[in-house]
Parts: C-alpha cells; sequence; structure tokens
C-alpha cells in the first residue's frame, strides 16, 4: 500500500513542497509517480522519512542526512554523528536558557511587575523556523543566517531581541491606532523593517544589497498567512499593515 504525497506530507507533519525537495535532491524518491503526476509513498519510503526528519530535527544537514542513511563511509558517519552530539549539546544548553526566560517572565507577571525584554527572549534564536528558511530561500540562506547568530556574544544577542522587540511593538502600536500603509508612521516602520533585513547575511539581496524585493513582498505574503508571525504584530490586522506598508516602500523605492 502507498500514500500520495498530501497524505505523507500531512501525516509526517511537514509539506509536499519539502518531500518534493527531498525528491529533487535524491533524499527520498517516491515509490512511484502516477499518471497525474502525483508523487506516492511505500512503506518503505515512510521508514526513510521518518528517519530523515528524526535526523533532520537534530539539525543535521540534508547531504549529511544522506550520508548517514544510505551508509557512507564509517568515518564521514562518525563525523556526522559528531556534529550530532554537538548541536544537541547546544540544544539542551539553549533549552535550560528558555526556560530559565519563561521562568522569569512568569514570576515577573505574578508580581504584577512588567517583564524585562532583556532576560524574556534568551535561548530563543531562528533556528525556530528553519523549515520555512530554507524551503522558501534554500539551505544556504539558513545556515549564513544560523551561522552568524551563532557567532554572537549574550550582549549581541539581547541587543538584537530588544531591537526586533520594538519594531514588532511599533507595528502593533502603529495598526492599533489605524495608521495606514502609506502614511507616514508606517513608512518609517517600512524603512527601519528593511534596514533591519539588511544586516542579516544569507537574506537574498540586490547588487546594492538591500534586500531584494522579491523577497521582501515574501515576507510580507508570510506575515500574514501563518498565524506565528501574525501575533509578532499584534495579529491579522498589523500583519496586513506590514505586508501593505512594505509593498507601498518597495513601490516608491522602485
Amino acid at each position: 500500500m502507498d500514500y500520495p504525497i498530501t497524505a505523507v506530507a500531512r501525516l509526517a507533519g511537514t509539506t509536499s513542497r519539502t518531500l518534493r525537495h527531498y525528491g529533487d535532491i535524491g533524499l527520498l524518491q517516491p515509490s512511484r509517480v502516477g499518471a497525474n503526476g502525483y508523487r506516492y509513498y511505500d512503506s518503505a519510503a515512510m521508514v526513510r522519512l521518518q528517519r530523515i526528519l528524526l535526523l533532520r530535527s537534530l539539525g543535521l544537514p540534508l547531504p549529511a542526512i544522506r550520508a548517514v542513511i544510505d551508509g557512507g563511509a564509517p568515518d564521514g558517519a562518525a563525523a556526522a554523528l559528531r556534529i550530532h552530539l554537538d548541536y544537541l549539546r547546544g540544544e539542551q544548553h539553549r533549552l535550560d536558557r528558555q526556560i530559565n526566560a519563561v521562568l522569569t517572565t512568569v514570576e515577573a507577571l505574578e508580581r504584577g511587575e512588567e517583564p524585562m525584554p532583556e532576560k524574556m527572549f534568551d535561548g530563543f534564536d531562528n533556528a525556530l523556523h528553519r523549515d520555512e528558511v530554507e524551503e522558501r530561500w534554500g539551505p544556504d540562506a539558513y545556515a549564513q543566517g544560523d551561522s552568524w547568530w551563532r557567532g554572537k556574544t549574550d550582549d549581541e544577542k539581547e541587543a538584537f531581541s530588544r531591537k526586533v522587540a520594538d519594531l514588532n511593538k511599533g507595528w502593533t502600536d502603529a495598526a492599533s491606532r489605524g495608521a495606514t500603509p502609506a502614511g507616514d508612521e508606517a513608512q518609517a516602520l517600512a524603512r527601519q523593517h528593511i534596514e533591519w533585513l539588511s544586516g542579516i547575511p544569507g537574506v537574498p539581496a540586490d547588487e546594492d544589497g538591500s534586500p531584494s524585493a522579491e523577497y521582501v513582498r515574501g515576507l510580507g505574503d508570510m506575515y500574514v498567512s501563518d498565524p506565528r508571525f501574525a501575533a509578532n504584530y499584534g495579529g491579522q490586522g498589523g500583519a496586513e499593515l506590514v505586508r501593505a506598508a512594505l509593498q507601498e516602500r518597495l513601490a516608491r523605492s522602485s
């Protein structure tokens, strides 16, 4: 018995696009392709996918996953697993920091105090949206951004998190007051938003170094379509303001 790609994606908690990408790079081939072009996966393919997702969740890059699953040279597999181990230790440390950060926030709220932004985001980083980044803009974009983030000191990470929090608060406040996308306030925020993106390695850029228009438009669409991102801007209305203001900014600069 085999299953169509949509069913496999739903069962595995991934996307059809991801499964097609795995096929394109030779990591996970469908067991057959129907006359309608649909990809189907049998039990052997599903077992392979389970292993892929397990290794993926541990942070192993796709080429290393293929080497491990396909039974590459022992030294290569050992090196890949060593990367595994280092990643897991790093994740353990990051989770401990997240727990402390959330606990600090809870205790402050219970005391009726305002949580400190400098402490709220300790341990939180861009790995949370790894799949989205790689699916939309490629593994190199994620790898560069991840390396850049992990290379920062704790103080630099706190400063960056504060900047993001301030930008998100600005968008949320503007949306709550009914700011228009073409208005001065929203356009000032759009300029800050694009400048912020420009400082992140791996972001697809034009020749002048500014984020590509296609990338910025794609982000705006993602903010609106994904509730996790919309929440950063106060909900759907805030995300729609961000998208419209960014589009307006791009139109003015073209």
